[in-house]
């Protein structure tokens, strides 16, 4: 770490951004492409049934989402540049040696940290939907009726920056390898594709198992965007479970998808 410039001095901040920036955005690209020209187009082409949809997005809604999803890639790419000066400033809890808190520690903190995101992500989602803030903060997202890979950043700067500040919270107080770090922000892109998708991934016999039923596909998200009022959760089910939030039509929706 004493070997890195200073970032917190005008140029090592910008240069750190433009390189920040480029590595959202190309992860972006590249997740978001693969999961809409490969898994969208052989899905469809093999399991025509797992289509959620049969709307199509037009070039206005694409390019809609391109804005947005660059406006947010920024955003993300400032946000981490701050927290990467806040940890170059030892204020964070990132570490770099695996075996400072044990091997065992590395995945409990990955699913601590998840547990933490989907509780902050469903309130959070929940109050972006009260009408005012909706107008404000969301509703550029739910323009998205018929969602895409490319829906996955499309966020009003708002939204992007109350998505992106989350992590950088829960490490200032919660320790994480760096590397387990990189792995929820990896978690965190390819699972918001998938959500967005409108083919459902995942196969119905998973689906149906004990872990399954906790685990957010394209089906259980893809109603969120449909019906606006249930589904609010990001990586899990529980809290839409628990507080009754849930689409009363998800288990039929799921259950239509054949393995």
């Amino acid at each position: 770490m004493n070997k890195l410039p200073d970032f917190s001095s005008p140029v090592p901040f910008l240069v750190l951004n433009i390189f920040l920036f480029l590595v959202i955005i190309t992860r972006y690209f590249v997740v978001a492409g693969l999961f809409q020209l490969f898994f969208y187009n052989w899905f469809k082409a093999n399991w025509a049934e797992k289509k959620l949809s049969s709307a199509t997005v037009s070039k206005k809604q694409f390019y809609g989402e391109l804005k947005w999803s660059l406006s947010s890639s920024l955003i993300f790419s400032i946000v981490s540049t701050i927290t990467i000066i806040f940890w170059q400033q030892g204020y964070t809890k990132v570490y770099t040696n695996a075996l400072d808190y044990g091997v065992v520690y590395l995945p409990v903190s990955l699913l601590v940290s998840m547990l933490i995101h989907e509780t902050y992500y469903y309130f959070l989602h929940r109050w972006m939907h009260q009408p005012n803030v909706f107008k404000l903060v969301h509703k550029a997202h739910h323009a998205s009726k018929t969602t895409s890979a490319w829906t996955a950043f499309s966020f009003h700067p708002i939204e992007g920056f109350l998505q992106a500040i989350v992590l950088p919270v829960t490490i200032l107080v919660l320790p994480m390898h760096i590397y387990v770090l990189l792995v929820q922000l990896t978690i965190m892109t390819v699972s918001s594709v998938i959500n967005h998708l409108e083919i459902e991934v995942y196969p119905t016999w998973f689906q149906n198992t004990f872990l399954g039923k906790w685990i957010i596909g394209a089906s259980h998200h893809s109603l969120h965007h449909k019906q606006v009022k249930y589904n609010f959760g990001l990586y899990f089910t529980f809290w839409d479970k628990w507080i009754k939030t849930e689409s009363p039509t998800f288990t039929a929706v799921s259950n239509k998808q054949k393995p």
